[in-house]
């Protein structure tokens, strides 16, 4: 299964959840923001070899706690790269791995309608606040346009002191909301590579990722 996560905005900590839903779902995170990459790269091939047809998908999959196609960082690595070739390339890493989460880049520019179209299913992260819920609504409509089926939505970052709008976004969005505390272990967890799922998994931060890899996990079986 191929699980799109994605954002409306940047800074929203899209990366951060789709590197913890990979260690809750056992997947390979793949790093589909082929400009503005966030995932640690480590030696050897990348996505944009990848694109560019310098390198097989199964040569640039690194392991760790969470294995990763980790994307290139480059100007002229971005510029090789043949962003028509990403859908076989997600669909031939899920062929060859099994599940696949995809940090999307941020926004609506066109590259993110790539991983949507051929996801399975999306993630949307949003921040916890009202004025966010514009922008979720409009990647909502555009995996909508793609057919591809919402499954849960992070409000990430949250406190004690947001009250964040959780029945708004799950009436207006139609789909399950998960609160993702403003947990610094959380924030750490992509550069020091250590996603709280296995190194926290009393905190309350891992129980939201769960919950979410939980909504994948029965869109999966429903299919």
């Amino acid at each position: 299964m191929i699980v799109a996560v994605a954002g409306g905005k940047g800074g929203v900590g899209k990366t951060t959840v789709a590197y913890n839903l990979g260690a809750a779902l056992d997947a390979v995170v793949v790093d589909a923001d082929l400009g503005m990459a966030d995932l640690p790269r480590g030696r050897g091939p990348d996505l944009h070899d990848v694109l560019a047809g310098g390198a097989a998908a199964s040569e640039a999959i690194r392991g760790g706690p969470v294995s990763l196609l980790p994307c290139g960082r480059s100007l002229a690595g971005a510029r090789a790269a043949d962003v028509r070739n990403l859908a076989d390339t997600l669909r031939q890493v899920a062929d060859e791995t099994g599940d696949v989460v995809v940090d999307c880049p941020a926004g609506l520019r066109a590259d993110v309608g790539v991983p949507l179209a051929v996801a399975n299913a999306c993630v949307l992260v949003a921040s916890p606040r009202r004025f966010a819920l514009a922008d979720a609504v409009r990647t909502r409509e555009l995996a909508r346009e793609l057919d591809t089926g919402l499954v849960g939505v992070a409000l990430n970052r949250t406190t004690a002191a947001d009250d964040p709008p959780v029945d708004v976004f799950r009436r207006v969005l139609g789909a399950p909301i998960s609160t993702v505390p403003a947990d610094p272990r959380v924030g750490r967890s992509v550069e020091a590579e250590r996603p709280v799922v296995t190194t926290a998994p009393a905190s309350d931060a891992a129980d939201a990722i769960r919950s979410l890899a939980d909504g994948i996990r029965r869109a999966k079986r429903s299919r």
